[in-house]
């Protein structure tokens, strides 16, 4: 009776626990002082940061990044603001890639790639604020390395790194990288964790002064460039688009959860600078092929050619 008494208490107390930590989640004020990464977890926090590291070193070796330290400052710059008003317990990085894609993705341990082609597509900063924060949310949920356990329970095995950030970024590196295994959980995420990483997201933009309403707006435009051009985006987004169905659900729990404010960052004067600074610099080597390569001094034609004294 004694041992029964206890383990009905345990329960108790475990199931108030619970209980707590959802409404935790619900509030964006408690955002920081909950652990949304729970779970099990064979990745210490070390080596989920040790992993991301070694696999953002191969980004950055098959990747071209963006050589400007303007655009690269900045987007950083928006990136902490909203690791700051986030669940994260890790430093971030943020870089740019050079290329067309629609992307941002996320590695372990805080690495966030974005490619020149969102910065293209978000018209507005909370736009793309709420892809940085749609990444950083995944990061703090440790999603990546909770898969990579499942994957590891079911025995799934694993794949190079080279195949992994094919999958991920969609910039075509097919080759293994030194043998390294990466648990083959790592290339997906489950519809739960989008919808997780969509449901925090929202917070921490609204937390860090963005109107939530940007996430749905660039929701709605990679959804309308989906069904416009099949195969336009990258492949991260393949196995879970950006549905009506998803873009209503986030629109609903913004309504639920977020109280309204009168005053919202829907865009800066700094970013329209920074995106038409990207836009024009894109424009220059389309129309200049050669790159403004230096050129060689022209000589006089040859009748003008200096004649010598006898």
């Amino acid at each position: 009776m004694y041992y029964r008494a206890v383990a009905a208490l345990s329960l108790i107390f475990t199931a108030g626990a619970l209980c707590a930590s959802d409404q935790k989640k619900d509030d964006p004020n408690q955002i920081g002082n909950r652990n949304v990464g729970k779970g099990i977890n064979f990745y210490s926090m070390e080596k989920e940061m040790a992993l991301g590291r070694q696999l953002a070193q191969e980004v950055r070796r098959q990747a071209k990044i963006l050589d400007d330290p303007l655009i690269t400052e900045y987007v950083n710059r928006v990136g902490q603001n909203l690791v700051r008003n986030s669940d994260a317990k890790i430093p971030f990085t943020f870089e740019v890639i050079e290329g067309p894609e629609v992307n941002a993705f996320a590695l372990p341990g805080g690495y966030v790639f974005v490619y020149t082609g969102l910065i293209k597509m978000a018209d507005e900063e909370d736009e793309f604020a709420g892809a940085l924060a749609h990444e950083i949310a995944h990061v703090a949920a440790r999603h990546m390395t909770r898969n990579a356990t499942k994957g590891q329970l079911a025995q799934i095995g694993t794949i190079p790194v080279g195949i992994l950030l094919g999958g991920w970024g969609g910039y075509a590196a097919r080759q293994a990288a030194g043998g390294v295994g990466i648990p083959l959980s790592l290339l997906r995420f489950e519809r739960k964790d989008e919808t997780e990483a969509d449901y925090l997201g929202v917070q921490y933009m609204y937390a860090a002064g963005y109107d939530p309403n940007g996430a749905i707006s660039i929701f709605e435009k990679l959804e309308a460039l989906e069904r416009n051009q099949p195969g336009a985006i990258s492949r991260l987004f393949a196995t879970h688009p950006m549905d009506a169905d998803r873009i209503a659900k986030t629109q609903q729990e913004i309504q639920k959860i977020l109280v309204s404010r009168s005053e919202y960052v829907v865009t800066t004067s700094e970013y329209t600078r920074i995106r038409e600074r990207l836009m024009t610099q894109e424009a220059g080597r389309k129309t200049d092929p050669a790159g403004n390569r230096p050129k060689l001094k022209i000589g006089p034609a040859p009748d003008d050619r200096p004649t010598i004294r006898r």
